[in-house]
């Protein structure tokens, strides 16, 4: 699906002007995960993919230019602008990237600040200090005892690279902005769609800015490459599922942040959404306008805020939600159309579900006309995907394909409302290798096809199904554990409902029991009904 011509950004470096700096050294690193504080899952290594060197700077399209050998992530950000790569002297230090999960493990996060700290210095005492550095997180980083990790790890960076060093974060939308985090960076931005299509343009935007002000004329003031921040949270937290800016009141409310950006006087515009499923009191959405025009900055943040305050009760789930009984009534009803997708959003693993809660599964089977041995007379094809549980996976690659096991599938990690959950089913397919899950089985019971994976993983992609024999283009129903689908599953369904699933991101917050957010928060409060959305404005 092709980015909206409204939400592509692209741009042309500036020219060089006089004590701009022609060819900046500029550092790269950053940890990036978004983490669940009502999910037993703990992230530790394990779960993180870590990229120095070579192999950071790879990951970036943007930097390797048109025709290159990387895949194409988001092929519309490698066409934004020209080849970023020779424009600089760039050093990637270390980055550590995860999948959503539970809160990340503090032995591993201190380990990860500790090395990209120690890479600063060794690399500001060989090389001389950095002229900027990219620091590319996720903004919804929570680690087991600490709040606001995010805050913590740019505030130790800033102290590393010193005051002269500009810098410039990106950041998810579902991230969260404190005032520590604001203070420590330069400029900040974060993604304008959900689904996030716009990742790595978003990415590249950030990076061109830091250009940008690089090449800048500072005459006698090196501080004015630095632009102001005009910043403010408002006391709203919603889930992603619903501020899609496929619908409104999000898509007008995102659709304005580019011609705030394009105003003389401002560099870039965001709006955070924040993330519903941690409990820390950063988390709420907050707005950030940059750019050298206090009072323009100011004026465009405040309007933003305030769109976003006044629309709080007008944000709707992406897809008609309803329990899960419900969404099932509706997908085997006579005339329901194929394939008839159903969000199962309470164990979403790209939301920091942990992956393994069983109850959808454990619904499926108690339902006789899905999991009973003659069930398969009805021809209906019904699809899970997916539970992680290593031991299940074991079992039946052990037995083998077209062999009966009897295992208890998923509930180890988060038991929920039903723990593991017993199959005696054949053994439909075995896939081996996968980069994610490693080896992932297939398990029939009835009409239910369930996915049981060696390790978390998301299902976005239709390849994810027919790599494992599977087609979800001819299935009845398909369940996946996610929040608004991604592109290429909106485009398969015939027929959506979004589950209302129990698990460590169900979208029912109120039952999650926050108690650290800020007074105030909508949903959670509902007695505010004019906060103050004037602006912070300042430059570090």
């Amino acid at each position: 699906m092709a980015l909206p011509a409204s939400q592509i950004w692209s741009g042309s470096l500036p020219p060089i002007e006089a004590g701009g700096i022609a060819r900046p050294r500029i550092g790269i690193g950053g940890m990036s995960i978004e983490a669940s504080t009502f999910s037993p899952h703990v992230s530790g290594p394990e779960a993180f993919t870590v990229r120095r060197g070579k192999e950071l700077m790879d990951y970036y399209p943007f930097f390797v230019g048109p025709g290159s050998t990387v895949d194409d992530r988001l092929s519309e950000a490698r066409a934004a602008v020209d080849d970023l790569g020779p424009e600089a002297d760039w050093v990637p230090l270390v980055h550590a990237r995860s999948l959503p999960g539970g809160a990340v493990d503090p032995d591993f996060y201190v380990a990860v600040k500790d090395e990209l700290i120690a890479a600063v210095r060794a690399s500001i005492a060989e090389d001389g200090p950095f002229d900027g550095f990219y620091f590319d997180i996720h903004g919804a980083m929570s680690v087991l005892g600490m709040t606001d990790a995010e805050g913590d790890l740019a505030t130790a960076l800033r102290e590393a690279l010193g005051p002269d060093t500009l810098m410039s974060t990106s950041m998810d939308l579902h991230g969260n902005v404190s005032r520590e985090l604001l203070d420590a960076t330069d400029l900040i931005t974060c993604y304008r769609m959900a689904p996030h299509e716009d990742a790595m343009n978003t990415k590249q935007r950030a990076v061109f800015n830091l250009l940008s002000r690089l090449r800048a004329g500072t005459g006698s003031d090196p501080q004015a490459r630095r632009p102001y921040k005009a910043w403010r949270q408002v006391p709203v937290l919603l889930p992603g599922e619903k501020t899609s800016t496929r619908l409104e009141p999000a898509k007008s409310i995102y659709a304005e942040v580019p011609e705030v950006e394009a105003l003389d006087g401002v560099v870039d515009a965001a709006i955070w959404v924040g993330y519903a499923w941690a409990d820390e009191p950063r988390c709420q959405c907050a707005v950030v306008v940059t750019g050298d025009d206090q009072d323009v900055i100011a004026r465009e943040a405040e309007r933003l805020a305030r769109l976003y305050w006044e629309a709080r009760e007008d944000f709707v789930f992406v897809a008609d939600a309803l329990p899960l009984g419900e969404a099932l009534d509706a997908a085997l009803a006579d005339g329901a159309p194929r394939p008839f997708v159903i969000s199962d959003s309470g164990d979403n693993p790209t939301a920091g579900g942990t992956g393994d809660v069983s109850w959808t599964l454990g619904e499926l089977l108690q339902r006789p006309e899905l999991s009973d041995s003659d069930a398969s007379r009805t021809e209906l094809t019904v699809i899970h995907a997916s539970i992680f549980d290593p031991v299940a996976v074991a079992a039946a690659v052990e037995a083998g394909v077209g062999a009966t096991v009897r295992v208890d599938v998923g509930g180890h990690v988060d038991g929920g409302p039903r723990g593991p959950v017993p199959m005696t089913a054949e053994v439909f397919s075995i896939t081996a290798g996968d980069p994610t899950a490693g080896t992932q089985v297939v398990l029939r019971q009835g009409s239910v096809y369930e996915i049981v994976t060696e390790r978390r993983k998301p299902f976005h992609k239709l390849a994810d199904f027919t790599k494992l024999g599977l087609d979800p283009q001819s299935a009845d129903i398909i369940l996946v554990k996610i929040g608004y689908l991604e592109p290429e599953l909106y485009e398969l369904a015939a027929g959506w409902k979004l589950g209302l699933t129990p698990g460590g991101v169900d979208q029912d917050l109120l039952r999650l029991g926050h108690h650290r957010l800020q007074p105030g928060v909508f949903p959670f409060d509902t007695s505010a009904t004019d906060p103050d959305l004037t602006p912070v404005v300042t430059r570090r």
